[in-house]
């Protein structure tokens, strides 16, 4: 029994195996010239190229392996705001000592700009915006003041984030000194009109009027604001006729009491 059992499995294997054989065979002499050629490796009939020659004049294309990027533009640059600051000019905290303009050349070189780091230039740019609209040489905590602070800060965030502009927190910071200069230009523009004008025109800021209504206009709102109009004009329209009849009952009250002293 055993050995019946032994014979049907090594028949059936071993017809695979010549089916394989005969269909790769087949196969490879389909197979145009210079292509792999498989061969069965084991007894489960598993094939695997042994070898492959291009034919000639066939040059394999390279799989592409991401997409294709869009090219970047280059972003102009505006230029910086401590540009106009010269490498000689002195820092802030020695541009009053007058010993630092007599010093030695090595000395000079520490005590000036050239390497000073971006803070020091930056308060020395805030203090020649200051220096442009204080109204005296005590004023610091003045409107104008405030203004001249706020748009040499803004302008230092809108230059760090041309490079980083993917600073979320400094943009948060940017867009809130925006909205404190706005506040305060708006207030100086009702309060002192010639003032107004000249810190815009030395600080180099343009003004731009706020937008009369911020809303969107939804159909929604649309429907709302002409039923809100409809209920205006009907009360108005009665608050005008309850005047009329008062004014009428007045004049013939009035009437009346002329009408009894003469008699």
């Amino acid at each position: 029994m055993l050995t019946n059992v032994g014979l049907r499995v090594f028949l059936k294997s071993s017809t695979n195996i010549f089916r394989g054989s005969s269909s790769l065979s087949c196969a490879a002499s389909l197979l145009p010239r210079g292509t792999a050629a498989l061969t069965p490796a084991t007894s489960r009939g598993c094939c695997f190229p042994l070898a492959f020659n291009a034919p000639e004049g066939f040059a394999a294309s390279q799989p592409v392996r991401q997409y294709a990027r869009v090219a970047k533009t280059k972003k102009t640059d505006t230029g910086s705001q401590l540009s106009d600051l010269t490498p000689e000019m002195l820092k802030l905290d020695y541009a009053a000592v007058p010993l630092a303009q007599t010093t030695d050349d090595v000395v000079k070189r520490l005590l000036s700009l050239e390497l000073a780091s971006h803070s020091e230039k930056l308060q020395l740019k805030k203090e020649q915006l200051i220096a442009k609209v204080q109204r005296d040489e005590t004023d610091r905590s003045s409107v104008e003041v405030q203004i001249a602070i706020l748009t040499a800060r803004i302008r230092n965030y809108g230059e760090h984030l041309q490079k980083h502009h993917k600073d979320k927190a400094n943009k948060r910071r940017m867009l809130m000194a925006i909205d404190r200069r706005k506040k305060l230009l708006k207030n100086l523009r009702l309060v002192r009109y010639e003032t107004f004008e000249r810190v815009c025109e030395q600080l180099g800021i343009t003004y731009t009027f706020p937008p009369e209504y911020y809303r969107r206009a939804t159909r929604r709102w649309l429907a709302k604001k002409e039923f809100c109009i409809k209920v205006f004009k009907a009360v108005q329209k009665q608050k005008a006729e309850q005047n009329l009849k008062m004014k009428q009952n007045l004049k013939t009250t009035e009437t009346e009491e002329t009408t009894a002293t003469a008699v």
